[in-house]
């Protein structure tokens, strides 16, 4: 009788044996930090002396929208969380049930980022600023419709965050104010819960896609990834909690009737997305790609194709056209100094903030997930699955691969000259998988250091 080696196990133990080793002297890894680092240091001294020369007025910390900062005792509480999750949660998240470790993770997520907030300016300071989307909640009024309806026509005259993106994020604030919860408090805790719900979101999808050893590994990054800064609090940050539930719920909706339900819902959060944001078009390039690598039903991905259907008929019905509120937008765009910043600088230093929303250990990742890094540790390659999509299939790598192109395809176009911590977020949640393929907690340790600094240092207007 032939047994099991230790990388068949299946289940909770399993996911606590070592992972693949990694390569000789941890060179692959080394040379992939001192990318990251050479990134960061490239855009903040180009960024410094395109500030001094006047070339980017309105950016005082390039590549990041915001301001230096002395750091404070106020972070201790969240250095006390970072240290004791670096120190129990990869265990903790590795021996419980399923269920259990991705209520620790979703629990220290929440813990991290809104320790991380009150220690700056607070949960729901974001939110109080002129330019921010209640802002226009008194324009609404009573006739939500009604104002819909007339969006593209009074466009220029609404808020620069209104201004920016569809009509979508301000109704979900408006209806949250008509059942009982208006203000900027409410609007924070909704954004950091539905924020947060981003980890168990893309843990259920990791175990769909690549099995539960898989899922196990990320929820540590998950829960203390960097981006947690701009989580608390942005409200791109509930846009990452609908598209990770979509995705989701596409993956993983079950069989029978609970398939075609579970593909009807996935559909409508996905087909939210690009009335929440014009950037996330391109992400919807991530359900795809799951989908594929997961080999959904026909019977889901109809239904999910109606549920995104049923979204777009609605808005149509309520008087708002995609295409010409992008074209509105667009004008308003160009009207703004961020749209006069240099493309080319941006171009790089787009992919810096992103390096540091996403953290060093995904760098580490990155290179072991590379054409001769290290054996894929997270699973096998599903049967069926067509071959260009098999070279990054079976573990994670499709859905990093996914996010990172949608990313690039954003950052290319130029439209995202700045300002892309917080648009970033929906993206870096699926890239900080990565971070799973170097597991140890030195590297957890050095995301849960690079939020703090970012946090410490950093005063920013999300």
């Amino acid at each position: 009788m032939i047994k099991p080696s230790r990388r068949q196990v299946k289940g909770p133990r399993a996911a606590v044996a070592p992972s693949a080793p990694d390569d000789p002297g941890g060179r692959r890894s080394g040379r992939a930090l001192a990318v990251w680092v050479s990134l960061v240091v490239a855009a903040f001294a180009a960024g410094a002396v395109l500030h001094a020369r006047g070339m980017l007025p309105i950016d005082h910390l390039p590549p990041l929208h915001g301001h230096f900062r002395t750091p404070s005792f106020s972070l201790l509480p969240p250095l006390f969380l970072g240290v004791l999750a670096v120190a129990v949660l990869p265990v903790l998240t590795a021996r419980s049930r399923f269920g259990a470790a991705l209520l620790l993770a979703y629990g220290t997520a929440l813990a991290w980022t809104v320790l991380l907030a009150v220690s700056g300016e607070g949960l729901a300071r974001p939110f109080t600023g002129p330019h921010e989307y209640p802002a226009v909640l008194p324009a609404v009024g009573d006739d939500p419709l009604g104002w819909l309806g007339s969006f593209t026509e009074r466009l220029p005259g609404y808020p620069t965050h209104v201004r920016g993106h569809p009509p979508l994020p301000v109704l979900v604030l408006w209806a949250l104010a008509r059942v009982g919860l208006p203000g900027p408090f409410w609007a924070a805790v909704l954004v950091v819960l539905v924020g947060c719900s981003t980890v168990v979101a893309v843990a259920v999808t990791v175990r769909s896609v690549a099995g539960e050893e898989a899922a196990r590994r990320a929820l540590p990054y998950l829960a203390l990834s960097p981006a947690a800064v701009w989580i608390a609090t942005s409200m791109d940050a509930f846009f990452a909690g609908v598209g990770a539930w979509g995705v989701a719920l596409l993956v993983s909706g079950g069989a029978g009737r609970t398939r075609v339900l579970s593909g009807v819902a996935a559909g409508v959060l996905l087909g939210a997305l690009p009335y929440l944001s014009y950037g996330l078009v391109p992400y919807l390039l991530i359900p795809v790609v799951a989908a594929v690598v997961a080999r959904i039903s026909r019977a889901s991905a109809v239904a999910c194709l109606a549920g995104v259907a049923a979204v777009t008929a609605a808005f149509a019905a309520g008087g708002f056209l995609w295409p010409a509120g992008v074209l509105a937008t667009h004008a308003e765009w160009t009207a703004d100094p961020g749209a006069a910043r240099p493309y080319l600088y941006f171009l790089i230093a787009n992919l810096a903030v992103l390096a540091l929303l996403t953290g060093p250990a995904t760098a580490a990742g990155l290179a072991r997930m590379a054409p001769g890094g290290a054996r894929a540790p997270l699973g096998t390659v599903p049967r069926g699955v067509p071959a260009l999509l098999r070279a990054v299939s079976g573990d994670t790598r499709a859905l990093v691969a996914a996010a990172i192109v949608a990313v690039l395809a954003l950052d290319v176009s130029g439209v995202t000259r700045g300002e892309v911590e917080r648009i970033w977020v929906p993206y870096a949640t699926w890239i900080v998988l990565a971070a799973a393929w170097s597991p140890s907690r030195r590297w957890l340790a050095a995301q849960a250091l690079t939020g703090l600094l970012l946090q410490g240092l950093v005063i920013s207007p999300w």
